[in-house]
């Protein structure tokens, strides 16, 4: 075929994406179905290989079960618990996954976890089935799902690690870390990374000891010996973590997050962050007298929803608005937690973290 009617058959595809899409008119996400869709059509004329589709289809595959699944747990946060798959029920970190799973499932919230065994069959244990999500893993020896999960609905099987991971950190507003091998301290520093790179969160990191457990408290050391001392990550990145052995800190580092903090996303160069409630002037000033050195330019302001942001579930919180210099995910940590000591929730509102 020449390239010539090569191009012809990819533009006579084009304008058929575009004829199926304006026979939609209610369609939502026009835009981004189109893009996805052209994507799709472009890499047919490419010289890619077989493998690639394969992967590309797989992959699609792993994205419609878990967009299809959590879409109607949107409105409740998510807890993801990671850690070692060989930890055995009497084992002291096992038992600290459960409480803990229990704990924060009775205030509200709902635990995610690999769907194997160890302490992710001590996050499905501690939450029950009906607070529970399974992401397992497809593995050529297979890896079964815990009884405490197996046969539900909210179980789920991806092909891909990376797909199975995205949606383990897409969909958390916390995520909770025990002692576990090297797919611990990968998750970990990943999630580490992620956060100090704001392409995660901000949500609440918990890495969590049994009680007289040292094990995240030593890998705190290191890290204040061997990364913050040396300059290797910033003074203030510790922030973006929690160590405790202790069940109620690590319940509050979760709930306290999002007392007054909502939730956060960027408009064009403005970081807009929403709010449970409004914060007063004078508690405005104060964040601009002590967080001036994360902006790039002009001040901490308080707004309403922006016109680009659409309307949506958040559009009647109060917000603040600031050009954040993206590099000091630490500092606007301790940001959102002064603002979280700023703000006295409602009732209704403190009763309820679990609600987005």
């Amino acid at each position: 075929m020449t390239s010539s009617a090569s191009f012809d058959i990819l533009d006579s595809l084009q304008r058929d994406i575009a004829e199926l899409i304006d026979r939609l008119p209610t369609l939502k996400h026009r835009q981004f179905i189109q893009q996805a869709l052209a994507t799709i059509v472009r890499l047919a004329d490419s010289e890619i290989e077989r493998l690639d589709w394969k992967i590309l289809s797989a992959s699609l595959a792993d994205m419609e079960r878990g967009f299809e699944l959590f879409y109607n747990y949107r409105h409740v946060r998510k807890v993801t618990i990671f850690g070692s798959a060989r930890l055995a029920p009497e084992t002291p970190e096992y038992q600290m996954a459960v409480r803990f799973a229990h704990a924060i499932s009775q205030l509200g919230f709902m635990v995610m976890t690999g769907g194997g065994g160890g302490i992710m069959q001590a996050g499905n244990e501690g939450a029950g089935k009906e607070h529970s999500f399974g992401l397992n893993i497809q593995l050529p020896f297979e890896q079964e799902a815990n009884p405490f999960i197996d046969g539900d609905p909210k179980l789920i099987h991806f092909k891909y690690f990376f797909t199975r991971k995205l949606f383990l950190l897409k969909e958390s507003d916390a995520v909770a870390l025990f002692p576990g091998g090297f797919g611990t301290q990968d998750e970990a520093f990943e999630c580490m990374t992620l956060s100090q790179t704001g392409k995660f969160g901000p949500v609440p990191l918990v890495l969590i000891d049994h009680p007289g457990g040292d094990y995240w408290l030593s890998w705190s050391k290191y890290i204040d010996q061997q990364l913050v001392k040396t300059n290797l990550v910033s003074p203030e990145d510790p922030s973006l973590y929690t160590v405790t052995d202790n069940l109620e800190v690590a319940c509050n580092a979760i709930t306290q997050f999002y007392q007054v903090y909502h939730s956060s996303r960027y408009v064009g160069e403005k970081l807009v962050i929403r709010l449970r409630q409004n914060l007063s002037d004078r508690e405005i000033e104060q964040l601009n007298t002590d967080f001036s050195d994360i902006l790039v330019k002009g001040r901490i302001e308080k707004s309403q929803v922006l016109v680009q942001e659409g309307q949506d579930e958040t559009s009647d919180l109060p917000r603040l608005v600031l050009y954040f210099n993206q590099k000091d995910l630490g500092r606007l940590y301790q940001m959102i937690a002064v603002i979280n000591q700023m703000g006295v929730p409602s009732p209704e509102e403190a009763a309820h973290p679990e609600r987005k």
